[in-house]
C-alpha cells in the first residue's frame, strides 16, 4: 500500500510540473503591454512602441546608400532586414562589417525617417534608446524640417535630440543647427555622466514650443536654446519637422573605426512617441 502511495504522489508532482511549465511556457509567448505613463500636462497624438512583428511603413521610410553623408561617414545605408528589423518588442538597428566582391569589406547600416510620412511642430518628442558600445559608432535621433527638399540644410533648420560617439561613452549631446548657427557653429551641449551610457537603455527628449527647445536625459534636462539666443539668425523651428533614427560608422564625429570595435553592433529602440500640450 505504502510503495502505492509514493508511485501517486510521484505521478501527481509529475502532472504539476507539466502544467506549471505549460503555464509559464504561455505567459512567455503573450508579454504584459507596456504601460505608456504620459507625463503631466500632455497627450500622447503619435507612437511606434515597434511591438509588431515588421516596421511599419506607414511611419518609416529609408535613405539609402554611401558616399559619405556630407559628413564622411563609412557606411551604406541599406534597407535589408539584416541592418533594420524589429525584435522582441525593439527596433534594431544594426551596423555590419561584411565581405564585399573586391575581396574587402564595406560597412552597413540603416537610417530611418518619416518624412513625408509623419511630421509635427511643436511638442515633446522622445525615445527610449540604448546607443551601441566601440569606438567609431555615431548613433543619432534627430529631426529634420519638413522643407528639407525645398531649402535645403541648413535652412530647414536641425534638431539633434540625441548624438552620441563610442569615442567618448559617457557623453550624449543635444544641438541644434540652423542658418548662421550649422556645423561647428551648431549651438550645442555636452551631457556627461559618471558610467558608460551604452550600458543601458536611456530616455532622450526634446519640449518645443513656439519660443524655445530644451533637452532632456532620463527626464532631466540639461539645455536649453531660445528664440532670443539666436539673435538677428533665422529661428527656422517654426513648421513642422520630421524624424531620423540612424547609426553612422566613422565620420567627422564618429572617428575612426577603432579595430576592437565589434560587428554586429545593434542600436536598440524601445518606443519613439510624440505629446502636445493638453489645452
Amino acid at each position: 500500500m505504502r510503495s502505492k502511495k509514493y508511485v501517486s504522489l510521484i505521478l501527481l508532482s509529475a502532472i504539476l510540473v507539466q502544467i506549471m511549465a505549460a503555464c509559464v511556457s504561455t505567459l512567455s509567448l503573450s508579454p504584459a503591454p507596456t504601460q505608456i505613463s504620459v507625463p503631466e500636462g500632455w497627450e500622447l497624438v503619435w507612437q511606434d512602441e515597434f511591438d509588431g512583428k515588421e516596421i511599419d511603413t506607414t511611419n518609416w521610410t529609408y535613405d539609402l546608400g554611401g558616399g559619405g553623408w556630407g559628413n564622411g561617414e563609412s557606411q551604406v545605408y541599406t534597407n535589408n532586414p539584416e541592418n533594420s528589423r524589429l525584435e522582441n518588442g525593439l527596433l534594431v538597428i544594426e551596423a555590419r562589417k561584411d565581405q564585399n566582391d573586391q575581396g574587402g569589406f564595406e560597412f552597413t547600416s540603416a537610417r530611418m525617417k518619416t518624412q513625408g510620412l509623419q511630421t509635427f511642430q511643436y511638442g515633446r518628442i522622445e525615445a527610449r534608446i540604448q546607443v551601441p558600445e566601440g569606438a567609431g559608432f555615431w548613433p543619432a535621433f534627430w529631426m529634420l524640417g519638413s522643407n528639407f527638399s525645398q531649402v535645403g540644410w541648413p535652412d530647414c533648420g536641425e534638431i539633434d535630440i540625441m548624438e552620441y560617439v563610442g569615442k567618448d561613452p559617457t557623453v550624449i549631446m543635444g544641438t541644434l543647427h540652423g542658418p548662421g548657427y550649422s556645423g561647428a557653429l551648431g549651438l550645442t551641449q555636452w551631457n556627461r555622466q559618471a558610467y558608460n551610457i551604452a550600458d543601458d537603455f536611456h530616455t532622450y527628449a526634446i519640449e518645443w514650443d513656439e519660443n524655445q527647445i530644451s533637452w532632456f536625459f532620463d527626464g532631466e534636462k540639461y539645455h536649453t536654446v531660445t528664440r532670443e539666443d539666436i539673435g538677428e539668425r533665422t529661428w527656422s523651428f517654426d513648421q513642422p519637422f520630421f524624424i531620423i533614427l540612424n547609426l553612422a560608422v566613422g565620420g567627422t564625429l564618429g572617428g575612426l573605426v577603432n579595430p576592437n570595435t565589434e560587428f554586429p553592433a545593434q542600436y536598440l529602440v524601445d518606443f519613439v512617441r510624440v505629446y502636445q500640450p493638453i489645452k
